[in-house]
């Protein structure tokens, strides 16, 4: 730290510039610059005084460093790089009175940088100094020209989705307002790969990045990333291959199918040594090969678990600007705060515009990448129909919760795990061990042998009722050398299922595992296996579109790792088109959803509810029951339809819909409802279009034997209050029912409801709304109709009913409907029973009463000023048309439906 400025400049600014190229010369008075090719010239004089370097390329003054000793910090010193910029005269350059284009600040270890050649630029940290060519080569590229560029390439090739385009002019915007940094988060099975191919075509065309690293952290996902580059037709008829040139790594044999052709083009190393603007390029890299040849093979084993070629490059000095554009896909894993991280040391070694892909954004992440400019849920995916969503099951062990007690005198073995050797004994005491040793120090194979039966129960339902084995996923907690959880599942899931060994493998990265991307790929595309135990390969990345059951008997803590491995069967079915969902194994009582239900991307209906029929969302969507909820719901039913009805079936869809084409109906029904609704209902309330959407042929199943559903499980729903807590039903309406009976001094609507009906209006009930969602527990009306759905079998309660009944328990539980009957009732005379007591009324009297019980079945009450604000009134003359129907009398028949609806 006392190294002097003159020191740092001496031993090493001045040594790093020669070896960058530059040949470092002290100003003499009267040199003339147009004969220098690549100089920097120490002491420059300026108007504002001697410069401390200021570089000349080609004879032009291109750039000023102002240089400092290595306790200070370089950042704020560039307004000195600045003043002398200004004092610069004869150059050809004028930005708002700075004579060069290019600005820097060091103190020979940190670097910060600022084109100034746009008024919106930001300054940055850079990781090193130029080179004469990077500058020569920046000199005529102006990112905001290429950009505008971009913006105006139409994007429309024939496979992209919409939400792909999205995401393409997401990170396009950004670039051009001049960002460096952006994070895109698509759920995993979405195509993220695929919407960057065709995004690095994009950036290439419009000369935005012309030589592009796309960074992996595995082998097998650099291996389908360049079968991803080598199938796009970015041009009818042109593969991208044939466009650009695409590079990779080196890869094994073992890395390729069998039937594929291995010959992936391996980098020139003078592309990374010597950039040059004529360079064109795409090189496919893993992050560990990578840091290998940026700071050597010790830095690199800290980047992953991936094995390294005895044959690969030692480190390299890569220029900064080496590359325009990096991407980096799977960013979740390894991004963190760390100074030494190797990954993140990786990414900033370049100069370049840096996008992280991932379905799992995390805090690390986004604190990387700072700008997540696109984000694609899962949610919205299932709604939209590009992936699948999952049911649930929760397998309930003593062992895997409470772990295991062992008495005096019971037989054990012991293994040495060294040796694998294994020896008989019997216990002299008692021993306990908790759930968290069980696979770590203990393993029990009765409670795998069970565990595996009832797995079997459900493979074995889907198998009668689909006509396939579900290929399945079994995440075992460890593949440890002679006490492995992984080889123990795979004997037990041979012995369960007794099909033959290669009905059950193992894939993980043991070396007892031959080629263990020949056996992913072997899962993916052929009938056997058709279980596979992993514990961490198959966790990300890996793309088996029809897998149909994961298994979790590995705790997980990790939100990011239990989202990915989730991930593994969103994807909509390829040989089995009609895989309409998956089915998660949870072999922890359901711990692991509840754990993870408050941080998860991913949504679950409980196990054991019972679905509502077509009809009954077909007419909550007619009665406005929760609208929005019940078109999703039918939307996501209508897919699944979709893909598991047979040919005939679309030709019978055909009478009512185009073509037969249910998903195209199905994802432009929102709009349908939201545009041409009666039209719409029409076709939606026919008796046989809802007939067929219930009896619709199912595709010949060969060898099939139909069987119940595998939904039969032990569970528990668990209701989600407004502030992200858990809690079983019977606890949630106990506390809410706590909760109306401690208050009705306190919530004037509460003493409404109980004690003076007659004073309810929609003030007391927008209070009685605000109140409960300002709770501790933050009630809110859509939790407490699952809550008593479940506890009472009662669905959709209306939120009168909840607090009276919350009171008195002797009072009913009635939907809106049901509420809004009763109150309209009361407008009949005396002895008066429905449904005759509306005859008293004319024809346009009971047309207005039919509007005023859809206002009230939607809003439970009712104000004069509702009839000329409302539509549903307004549109029929408003208030003044409807009291005159009544002749003058239509307020207090207001009043009485409120006090009734009250009551």
């Amino acid at each position: 730290m006392s190294e002097s400025e003159q020191q740092t400049r001496r031993t090493r600014i001045d040594t790093r510039l020669r070896a960058l190229g530059w040949t470092v010369v002290p100003f003499q008075p009267g040199t003339d610059l147009t004969h220098l090719r690549q100089h920097a010239i120490t002491e420059l004089d300026t108007a504002s005084g001697p410069a401390d370097y200021a570089f000349v390329v080609d004879g032009e003054l291109v750039g000023v460093i102002e240089a400092k000793k290595l306790s200070l910090g370089p950042q704020n010193v560039l307004v000195q790089a600045e003043r002398y910029a200004r004092g610069l005269g004869g150059t050809a350059f004028d930005y708002d009175g700075l004579r060069v284009p290019f600005l820097w600040s060091t103190n020979g270890e940190v670097v910060w940088f600022h084109d100034v050649r746009h008024p919106l630029n930001a300054s940055r940290s850079v990781s090193d100094l130029p080179t004469p060519n990077a500058i020569r080569e920046a000199l005529v590229r102006r990112l905001d020209e290429l950009s505008a560029r971009l913006l105006g390439i139409p994007n429309e090739h024939p496979r992209l989705r919409p939400y792909q385009r999205e995401a393409n002019a997401a990170i396009e915007a950004a670039i051009a307002s001049n960002s460096r940094r952006m994070l895109v988060a698509m759920a995993t099975g979405t195509g993220k790969t695929f919407t960057m191919v065709n995004q690095v075509y994009r950036f290439m065309k419009a000369d935005v990045g012309r030589r592009v690293l796309f960074l992996v952290d595995r082998r097998a996902l650099a291996a389908q990333a360049v079968r991803a580059f080598a199938a796009f037709e970015p041009e009818p008829g042109l593969k991208f291959t044939s466009i650009y040139e695409t590079y990779s790594q080196r890869f094994r044999r073992e890395d390729w199918g069998e039937d594929e052709q291995f010959d992936p083009s391996v980098l020139p190393r003078e592309y990374l040594l010597d950039p040059q603007p004529k360079h064109a390029f795409v090189y496919i890299s893993t992050i560990q090969r990578m840091a290998m040849n940026l700071f050597g093979r010790d830095a690199a084993i800290h980047a992953g678990d991936e094995g390294f070629d005895e044959d690969a490059d030692e480190r390299l000095d890569i220029p900064i600007h080496a590359f325009d554009i990096v991407i980096a896909d799977e960013c979740h894993r390894g991004y963190t705060a760390a100074e030494l991280s190797v990954w993140r040391d990786t990414l900033e070694h370049f100069d370049a515009i840096n996008i992280g892909l991932t379905a799992t954004p995390a805090a690390h992440t986004t604190a990387y990448f700072k700008n997540v400019v696109y984000r694609y849920e899962y949610e919205r995916a299932v709604r939209e129909g590009f992936l699948v969503d999952f049911d649930a099951v929760k397998v309930k062990s003593g062992v895997r919760i409470d772990g295991v007690f062992l008495q005096e005198g019971e037989h054990v073995g012991l293994i040495d795990p060294t040796k694998g050797t294994q020896q008989l004994d019997i216990l002299e005491d008692e021993r306990q061990f908790d759930a968290a040793q069980v696979e770590r120090d203990i393993t029990v194979p009765d409670s795998n042998r069970k565990i595996i039966e009832e797995i079997k129960r459900y493979a074995l339902e889907h198998e009668r009722r689909y006509g396939r084995f579900p290929k399945t996923l079994i995440f075992a907690a460890n593949d440890i050398p002679h006490v492995s959880h992984a080889d123990q599942l795979v004997t037990t899931c041979r012995t369960v299922f007794g099909r033959g060994d290669s009905f059950v493998q193992k894939i993980t990265g043991s070396p007892t595992v031959d080629r263990p991307l020949q056996r992913i790929r072997e899962f993916r595309n052929r009938p056997a296996p058709s279980i596979v135990v992993s514990v961490d390969m198959l966790t990300t990345g890996v793309d088996i579109p029809d897998l149909e059951f994961i298994v979790f008997l590995r705790p997980v803590k990790s939100r990011i790792l239990f989202e990915q491995m989730l991930g593994r069967g969103t994807r909509k079915g390829e040989k089995y088109p009609d895989k309409s969902h998956f089915v998660v194994f949870d072999c922890f009582d359901g711990t692991l959803l509840e754990y993870f239900r408050n941080a998860s991307a991913f949504e679950t209906d409980p196990p054991d509810r019972a679905a509502k029929t077509i009809q009954e969302l077909v007419e909550d969507i007619w009665q406005n029951r929760d609208r929005e909820y019940a078109t999703r719901c039918l939307v996501k039913r209508l897919h699944r339809i979709n893909k598991e009805m047979s040919g005939d079936a679309r030709q019978l869809f055909a009478a009512y819909i185009p073509d037969g084409d249910v998903a195209k109906f199905a994802t432009g029904l929102p709009r349908a409802i939201a545009t041409k609704f009666t039209e719409a209902m029409k076709l939606l309330r026919d008796p046989a279009f809802q007939d067929l959407l219930v009896n619709y042929p199912r595709p010949e199943r060969r060898f099939l034997i139909a069987y119940e559903a595998i939904d039969e499980v032990s569970s528990q729903w668990l209701i989600r209050d407004g502030a992200g807590q858990e809690h079983k039903p019977a606890d949630y309406l106990a506390a809410f029912t706590q909760f109306v009976r401690e208050n009705p001094a306190h919530i004037s609507a509460i003493e409404i409801l109980l004690g003076r009906p007659q004073e309810w209006n929609t003030t007391a009930l927008a209070e009685l709304r605000q109140k409960l969602a300002a709770s501790r527990e933050r009630f809110t009306v859509d939790a407490l109709q699952r809550a008593h759905a479940l506890h009472y079998h009662k669905a959709l309660v209306e939120v009168i009913s909840m607090v009276k009944h919350a009171a008195h328990e002797e009072e009913p539980l009635l939907t809106a409907p049901e509420r809004v009957d009763r109150a309209l009732r009361r407008l009949a005379p005396r002895g008066c029973v429905a449904p005759t007591w509306a005859d008293q009324f004319t024809e346009d009297q009971r047309r207005w009463l039919t509007r005023i019980r859809a206002h009230l079945i939607e809003n439970l009450s009712i104000e004069r000023e509702d009839f000329d604000d409302v539509p549903i009134f307004s549109r029929e003359g408003g208030w003044n048309v409807a009291n005159r129907s009544f002749d003058g009398k239509l307020e207090p028949i207001l009043r009485t439906l409120n006090e009734a609806i009250a009551a």
